[in-house]
């Protein structure tokens, strides 16, 4: 009963957005692609580009069709400014994308540093947008968060939590009490998707945040998840 109290406490504290810490440092790309792959989450293909012409190149070896995004540790949420481009299919959609990503982040972040630009393989089309997530809460401890991803996050807000470390059940519970359920079972013809595979995304973010004091935000989205797979594409962590 206690247990289950803290829970309905934390769903009124954390919002899903403008979770933003006062003091930290936010792992780059790399490092968190590193703790990522530690932990067994599996995170799409991708590869830095410093210029126009490297993220060609890099397009060109990966095979079309590919995303852009913008590699800033100073942007958080890239979809925001622009930072996104999706399903490119050749090399002059690409550079199309390539120059109004960069026009875009300009004028809406004129101060952001920018690496460069990140060329990721695309996801498969059946693929459903979640968010898998942590926190430390100074109350409670770690805390593990799961719901529907990409910007469906913010708008609906159909998310779940419980306390860290989880097991598979928990897990379970988590995929179930969220309104979204019913899309990922499967839906006007699509497949349902692979709750193991996503259980166990659940399980290694739940290990990641309770064996790692450092880490005081985490969040995976949008983690894809389809009947083969679940890749994550983006994610944050600051420590």
């Amino acid at each position: 009963m206690a247990r289950m109290q803290k829970k309905q406490k934390i769903r009124k504290k954390h919002t899903v957005n403008k979770q933003t810490t006062k003091a930290g440092r936010k792992l780059s790309d790399t490092e968190t692609r590193t703790m990522m792959k530690k932990y067994g989450i599996p995170f799409v293909k991708q590869v830095l580009a410093k210029t126009e012409d490297q993220a060609i190149s890099h397009a060109k070896k990966m095979g079309f069709p590919v995303v852009l995004k913008i590699s800033s540790s100073d942007i958080i949420h890239k979809t925001d400014v622009g930072g996104v481009v999706l399903d490119i299919g050749n090399v002059e959609e690409l550079r199309d994308a390539y120059m109004k990503m960069m026009r875009n982040v300009k004028k809406k972040r004129p101060k952001a540093k920018v690496d460069g630009v990140l060329v990721q393989e695309m996801v498969p089309a059946d693929s459903r947008e979640m968010i898998v997530g942590a926190r430390r809460d100074p109350q409670f401890g770690a805390v593990v968060m799961f719901g529907l991803g990409g910007v469906w996050v913010e708008a609906l807000k159909d998310v779940s939590f419980r306390l860290a470390p989880i097991d598979r059940n928990d897990a379970k519970r988590m995929i179930e009490s969220i309104r979204g359920h019913t899309i990922l079972k499967g839906f006007r013809g699509q497949k349902p998707v692979n709750f193991k595979l996503l259980e166990d995304c659940l399980l290694n973010v739940s290990k990641m945040i309770a064996k790692n004091n450092r880490i005081q935000e985490l969040d995976i989205n949008p983690l894809f998840i389809s009947h083969k797979k679940a890749i994550a594409v983006d994610a944050r962590i600051v420590v």
